[in-house]
């Protein structure tokens, strides 16, 4: 889309007095979504339903005001499921066995929660926002695909109606016949009709059929049958030729009054081990998921408007301090809503806001038809998200853009299955790196980058790389990229042993950004290289 400067919508006062019609429709919509979506989130983390409404609405509002991100939606993310559940885990929590333990471990989750918050805003005014680069394509994705089976892992037993066993991952995997064999049927009934709305909706092509997003009719589903079905009164009921027991632990509890929810945080655990290893977590990992779905938000905005990743990073920080000081779930630029925005018709960063706005009045003022919502539906929507972080298709596109590609992206997951998120993508580095050796690359290479810059007077400057352009030294010559002032950059690679797919594809995106700002990079001497797959950006070696 070509637009003038004066076309483009942007979130300042004047932008709000243009744009609140197109913002407030959008607004509303993706708050059909994010309601669901923020309970179903809460529950799987461990902590009470309302945190993640806590969450998104303080997200809404706080960053429209603070981040230049146009389009992006704050608030809690799948993503995040498996580092807030092993925080509460690690801090006693029982699953309802022990109240008092279980609120006590959430009050020491959020302490962690503000401390992480303080942090990613330290990332934000120190301009770290390009370490989100650093991270090698096939080990981020293998860290979402992981993601993604985790949380499908945790909440299958939730959508049959089972109580599931602690254990790894894997060993909850291997239990899910007997979860099947066990499963409630009725419970089963509700999720696995919700199931059916998630996985279905997609095929649907009438837009007009697709008014409603999935997350909301999987309620306006669910809950009726759990009313036809008593839930909320405990009782016995023959359903398939079997008795069941039904009642309201299989329903979302959350207080009548919003503000009687609101919980201080516990700051005694943030110096021990446990503490220490989740505030890492939550800041790493939450501002790598922030940072990436940024820029992919970026990508598919209409008007090409770019976000300062430090300035974003500053408004997710601030917005995790104050939301894990209320009681609220860890939040991050979230990709899924932020699609839904801009397929809305969002123009600027204030359809966040009317988000957050709208979420705030339903819960203030209706919270008592939430108390309604079976918890067997709200599994089911974050199955779907779990199977689309590890769909087959996702397996399949890595495979494609190279052999060593993939077994990068399979090492992650299997080394976040069997350890923790930080040492599997620590896992998933150092497999990288050692193929990268096998492949030629100087082991001097891996850290220390071979970069020469010749300056011409017609306007063009040539940046020269020797030895190896791998994802590890990537910030370093985007960096002398980005230090040329001429209209002309050729990035000359002829002297490289190995180039990385990470380095290609970042390299291909700078040139896109450059050709927006009516300047050319160029990628020269990489056709004498050989390609490890048919990828148009696959590694190459010589």
């Amino acid at each position: 889309m070509n637009n003038t400067t004066s076309d483009i919508p942007l979130g300042t006062l004047d932008g709000l007095k243009r744009n609140w019609k197109d913002d407030m429709l959008s607004g509303f919509l993706v708050f059909l979504i994010a309601l669901p979506l923020c309970l179903a989130i809460s529950l799987a983390c461990g902590y009470p339903a309302i945190s993640g409404v806590f969450t998104a609405i303080i997200g809404g509002i706080l960053s429209a005001f603070i981040s230049n991100s146009e389009l992006t939606i704050k608030g809690p993310a799948a993503g995040l499921i498996v580092i807030a559940l092993g925080c509460v885990t690690e801090f006693g929590f029982t699953g309802g066995a022990d109240p008092a333990a279980d609120f006590q471990a959430y009050r020491l989750a959020l302490g962690v929660g503000v401390a992480a918050g303080v942090i990613q805003i330290l990332f934000g005014v120190f301009r770290t926002g390009i370490l989100g680069e650093f991270f090698p394509t096939s080990a981020v994705h293998g860290l979402l695909a992981s993601i993604g089976v985790l949380v499908i892992a945790t909440q299958v037993p939730i959508a049959l109606g089972v109580q599931a066993d602690a254990g790894t991952p894997l060993e909850r995997l291997a239990s899910f016949p007997t979860y099947f064999m066990e499963m409630n049927p009725v419970i089963a009934l509700i999720g696995g009709i919700s199931l059916v709305i998630m996985f279905g909706f997609p095929l649907i092509k009438n837009p007009k059929l697709k008014i409603i997003p999935a997350p909301m009719l999987v309620l306006l589903v669910a809950v009726p049958l759990g009313i036809y079905f008593d839930i909320g009164t405990e009782h016995i009921i023959a359903f398939a030729g079997q008795e069941s027991l039904v009642g309201p632990h299989y329903l979302v509890d959350v207080p009548n009054n919003m503000f009687s929810a609101i919980t201080f945080p516990d700051f005694s655990g943030v110096f021990t081990s446990v503490g220490i290893k989740y505030i890492i977590m939550f800041s790493l990992i939450g501002s790598l998921e922030s940072l990436l779905s940024a820029k992919a938000v970026d990508q598919i905005d209409p008007w090409r408007r770019k976000t300062n990743l430090d300035k974003d990073l500053l408004a997710v920080g601030i917005g995790n301090t104050v939301a894990a000081f209320v009681g609220g779930l860890p939040m991050i630029s979230e990709i899924v809503r932020s699609k839904a925005n801009i397929d809305n018709g969002a123009r600027t960063r204030f359809a966040n806001m009317f988000h957050g706005i709208f979420l705030l009045a339903f819960v203030a003022l209706v919270p008592a038809l939430i108390d309604r919502i079976p918890l067997s539906a709200l599994a089911a929507m974050l199955v779907f998200t779990g199977f689309r972080l590890a769909s087959p298709q996702e397996f399949i596109h890595m495979y494609k853009i190279g052999k060593e590609q993939f077994i990068v992206f399979v090492s992650t997951i299997i080394g976040v299955l069997a350890t923790d998120l930080l040492v599997g993508i620590g896992i998933g580095i150092l497999v990288k790196a050692i193929i990268h050796i096998f492949n030629g690359a100087p082991i001097g290479s891996l850290f220390k980058p071979s970069i020469k810059v010749e300056n011409k007077g017609d306007g063009t400057a040539t940046v020269k790389v020797d030895n190896s352009a791998v994802f590890s030294t990537w910030i370093a010559l985007k960096n002398r990229i980005g230090g040329q002032n001429a209209n002309k950059i050729v990035v000359d690679l002829s002297d490289t042993k190995f180039v990385d797919h990470t380095v290609l594809a970042n390299l291909e995106a700078l040139r896109k950004e450059f050709e927006e700002s009516d300047r050319e990079l160029t990628i020269s001497g990489i056709e004498g290289h050989r390609v490890l797959s048919e990828h148009p950006l696959a590694a190459r070696k010589k």
